[in-house]
């Protein structure tokens, strides 16, 4: 047992914790992986990057751990550990154990994000919007109280003046009421000058964007997710939420690790309009798990995932289907603001039209990263890609710790894949 598992033990204000079995096979899960010829990359590569995956799940912060990663379109890691069901903190100990296998869908909150400016960039390809557009140009009584020059372009890169939205739009009754959710963001004033500062918008960005593809085309933001891009792709799970039939076989998600206390307990229910232990209970809930949020309710497998953001690693194209075009993955990875302090967060961010950025000499996707993108979801929920490793990474859990010791087991095991998977792009530096 090491120091953080002992630590892990010790009692600490509170702090919950998951049952780790002391026999990883009995909850190791192997889903089939492509040969590694012609990948660049051995054998005890892939096997490094597992053992930190196993010494990241030993930290006990999480029920379930999915990682699939890609290099150069094959599919070189594709495993899962833990339960899906059953071994969260407050779970009994001999309730029902639900195996998380590969297969197991999840919901990736703000990852979610990626798909949704996707979606938009999409159509802005097909001509049915475009992004140098005002929203109020397809939601006219959005223009009020100072919000008329917001173009789709400030949405993306979270610089719209709008990021936190009324806590009563967050009731799970109305998910199935979007005109009623979207009258109540037309009467918010921004907070600030579009395009002038970074502000995460962690949920009003995707019910503006949602309304806009409606007005924009008739169709839902998840029938043009479905015919644009999930089906063209020919994966299982990518999509808002859930049919009802399938909502018990996504994984629960489980507050985990120590609670949180002021300044950032407050920071995280201004962010995101509730505390966060009840944002977790709330994405269990049927009325989540079968509605529509296009900031925070994407559910999936890190394979589909993985598809996915391989797609956009090759340009859009994906085992021969061309998905998006070129120019319209380029526009995506364009850099919309640089190291700027994101005035939610109260970090630096590069962002580009939707993704997150990697940086140099170090970002949030690891060491010389800066070309990689991906988004983060809540939390330690790590999907990215990365030219210059050819890597296309998935990395999903369902304990949803906010500070914990576990970081540094999820620092080692980001490196870990950085490390083992050489850069074979130029070296990087502006």
């Amino acid at each position: 047992m090491d120091w953080l598992q002992q630590l892990r033990r010790a009692p600490m204000f509170g702090a919950e914790y998951c049952r780790i079995p002391s026999d990883l096979a009995t909850v190791t899960h192997l889903a089939p992986e492509d040969s590694l010829d012609g990948t660049g990359v051995e054998r005890e590569a892939i096997e490094s990057v597992w053992q930190a995956a196993e010494a990241f799940y030993r930290s006990g912060v999480t029920p379930g751990l999915q990682l699939c990663i890609r290099r150069r379109g094959r599919v070189v890691l594709n495993r899962a550990l833990g339960h899906a069901r059953g071994n969260a903190p407050r779970d009994a100990e001999d309730a029902e154990k639900v195996p998380f296998t590969p297969e197991t869908p999840m919901n990736i909150f703000s990852s979610s994000k990626l798909v949704t400016a996707m979606v938009i960039h999409k159509l802005d390809e097909l001509g049915a919007l475009h992004l140098e557009n005002r929203v109020s140009d397809y939601i006219p009584e959005f223009a009020s109280h100072g919000k008329r020059w917001i173009t789709l372009r400030h949405i993306l890169s979270h610089q719209a003046g709008i990021p936190n939205i009324p806590p009563e739009a967050l009731d799970l009754d109305l998910l199935g009421q979007p005109d009623r959710i979207c009258e109540m963001i037309c009467a918010m004033e921004r907070s600030g000058r579009p395009g002038r500062m970074v502000a995460y918008h962690a949920i009003s960005g995707g019910f503006v964007l949602a309304e806009v593809v409606h007005r924009a085309t008739g169709k839902t933001i998840q029938e043009v997710l479905e015919q644009e891009i999930r089906v063209p792709l020919g994966v299982r799970w990518l999509r808002y939420g859930v049919e009802p039939e399938d909502v018990e076989r996504v994984a629960v998600n489980a507050f985990t690790g120590p609670p949180t206390f002021p300044p950032l307990k407050q920071m995280l229910i201004r962010t995101l309009g509730r505390d966060i232990r009840e944002i977790v209970e709330m994405s269990n809930d049927p009325r989540f798990l079968t509605g529509i949020i296009p900031s925070a309710n994407v559910i999936t497998t890190a394979f589909d995932f993985s598809a996915f953001l391989q797609c956009l690693l090759d340009g859009g194209v994906f085992e021969g289907t061309r998905v998006f075009d070129a120019r319209t993955v380029d526009h995506m990875r364009n850099e919309a603001s640089y190291r700027q302090i994101d005035l939610t967060l109260f970090v630096p961010f590069r962002y580009g039209l939707g993704p997150m950025l990697g940086d140099d000499p170090v970002g949030i996707f690891g060491p010389r990263t800066a070309r990689a993108f991906g988004h983060l979801g809540l939390s330690n929920v790590f999907p990215w890609a990365d030219p210059d490793r050819e890597i296309s990474v998935a990395m999903f859990t369902t304990g949803k710790p906010i500070m914990s010791l576990h970081a540094v087991r999820l620092v080692q095991l980001i490196s870990a894949i950085n490390s083992e998977f050489p850069r074979t792009g130029p070296d990087v530096r502006d």
